[in-house]
């Protein structure tokens, strides 16, 4: 099954938060074959985000985000470019008042025919009927 992953996924798979066990078997099931995932390309930009703040708060130790950065980079996700995806995300943003960041994932998603993978429940909420699914339904 081919599904984008969400930035706030990928740091579940690297460090123990609610839900860790979930984004671990979605990994898992990418490794064995089952899953393809797809990412825009600000996720890199994002994951680093992540990592760095949970660095300052001392989530991870010092010097650590790059070594976790590496660890997910280096086999997920597959990248397509964002500025195709903006103007469909830039509608879905204004449409329903939520950030870009988010609506560019939903854009990919749209574009591939294939479901957002998110822990972001409010996101959820805040977008009936477009294509995202919970990380708790894996």
């Amino acid at each position: 099954m081919r599904l984008i992953l969400d930035s706030n996924v990928a740091l579940k798979i690297v460090l123990p938060e609610a839900d860790s066990g979930f984004a671990l078997r979605l990994i898992d099931d990418f490794h064995a074959g089952v899953h393809e995932l797809l990412a825009p390309n600000v996720f890199y930009v994002e994951f680093a985000h992540a990592l760095t703040r949970a660095e300052r708060q001392g989530r991870v130790p010092a010097n650590g985000a790059w070594y976790l950065w590496k660890t997910v980079m280096a086999d997920c996700p597959q990248f397509f470019e964002t500025l195709p995806l903006m103007q469909r995300a830039i509608e879905i943003s204004s449409t329903v008042r939520i950030g870009i960041y988010d609506c560019i994932y939903v854009a990919l998603a749209e574009q591939e025919g294939c479901d957002l993978v998110t822990a972001d429940e409010k996101l959820i909420k805040n977008l009936p009927g477009y294509p995202i699914v919970s990380l708790s339904s894996f």
